[in-house]
């Protein structure tokens, strides 16, 4: 079965809006280069899909990211070959590959997962929290990033779970730039 693999930034005080984080750090967009790499499907709701496209395919086309790094990462991010968007609102989207859902998330992911195939990435937090209690994440891919924001949206303000979810780190590698990348396994009975 295929691992699905949720990836996000924080600010040390849990705040997941990555505009309050400042600067780009190469090391970070290296990183998530490498994991999309792994990947060939990503999950994303409305908003994060609309964050990302068309700003990252645009990227990606004329190379425009300002570093090698940073169009990389476009680069890799455009060739995901499949995308799934769950929405009600989202009317087409006019990308190769992306297909909007609006039928049970749980069941489409684990459709998704019994496919042949590499890694499935999701990202956002509205979506993620529908799925946080399910036991449908394998692994937990987290950029802490060495600020305080003191306000924004908090990781999983929203989830209200039955029981907890136990993690194993089985990766942490620092960056120059003081962000720390942590990647988690879900400990299943």
């Amino acid at each position: 079965m295929r691992n699905l693999i949720y990836s996000i930034n924080l600010s040390l005080d849990g705040c997941c809006d990555h505009t309050k984080f400042g600067g780009e750090d190469e090391e970070v967009y290296e990183y998530f280069t490498q994991l999309m790499q792994e990947a060939d499907a990503a999950i994303y709701g409305r908003i994060t899909y609309q964050l990302m496209v068309p700003y990252w395919p645009d990227v990606a086309k004329n190379n425009s990211g300002g570093s090698k790094a940073v169009n990389e990462f476009a680069h890799a991010l455009d060739s995901i070959e499949n995308t799934l968007v769950f929405s009600k609102t989202l009317e087409n989207t006019d990308r190769k590959n992306t297909r909007i859902v609006r039928s049970n998330l749980q069941d489409e992911i684990l459709k998704l997962k019994q496919q042949p195939g590499k890694n499935i990435l999701i990202d956002g937090v509205t979506l993620t929290s529908q799925i946080l209690g399910q036991g449908l994440i394998d692994e937990y891919r987290i950029i802490v990033h060495p600020v305080i924001v003191g306000t924004g949206r908090r990781l999983f303000e929203e989830v209200t779970m039955q029981e907890r979810i136990p993690l194993k780190l089985v990766e942490s590698r620092p960056f120059r730039s003081g962000a720390i990348a942590l990647r988690y396994i879900t400990q299943r009975p």
